[in-house]
């Protein structure tokens, strides 16, 4: 079975990019994947910003990327640019980590000028770790997932269909 693992870039875990990862994982649980998820803030803060790559829950969260046939990289997007948890987190990939993996850019941002990261700031980063096979990636405007009472999500038809859409690529491009 495929192992697909999404790093989850907010800084808390009931943020709308929860929607989205709520979604994807379910779908990649559809398609056929072993699917977890990976949360960069639940690390030790001081070991992933002063890079101890000897730290046994760093190199344990590193282990499982490098295991992964599918890497989903989600994350809000602040001041125009990706969240720090995931910037912290991949710097601690080795420079070759992702070869031979498939990654998918996700983002929810503010405004559709928020769309640009995907291109010139997270594509930029997988791609200094030897990902070759880098999908254009899914963006949401935050207004398109919607906090339900019960504390789930729901997404947009147009941004569900673009989830489910992105799923298939994935799995096509994992094979």
């Amino acid at each position: 079975m495929k192992k697909a693992i999404i790093i989850y870039g907010a800084p808390v875990k009931q943020s709308r990019v929860k929607g989205i990862t709520d979604t994807l994982g379910e779908e990649l649980k559809t398609a056929g994947f072993e699917t977890e998820v990976l949360y960069p803030q639940d690390l030790p803060a001081d070991k992933l910003l002063y890079a101890d790559f000897a730290n046994p829950e760093i190199q344990d969260a590193v282990r499982r990327v490098e295991q992964a046939d599918v890497v989903v990289v989600a994350t809000p997007i602040y001041k125009a640019s990706f969240s720090g948890f995931v910037k912290v987190f991949l710097d601690m990939i080795p420079q070759k980590g992702l070869e031979g993996k498939v990654v998918l850019p996700v983002a929810v941002g503010g405004t559709l000028a928020h769309m640009l990261v995907l291109d010139y700031a997270i594509r930029p980063v997988v791609a200094a770790l030897a990902n070759s096979h880098t999908l254009q990636g899914v963006f949401a405007l935050d207004q398109w997932i919607e906090r339900r009472e019960d504390g789930g999500y729901t997404l947009t038809p147009e941004l569900e269909e673009r989830v489910r859409a992105a799923v298939g690529q994935l799995a096509l491009a994992a094979l």
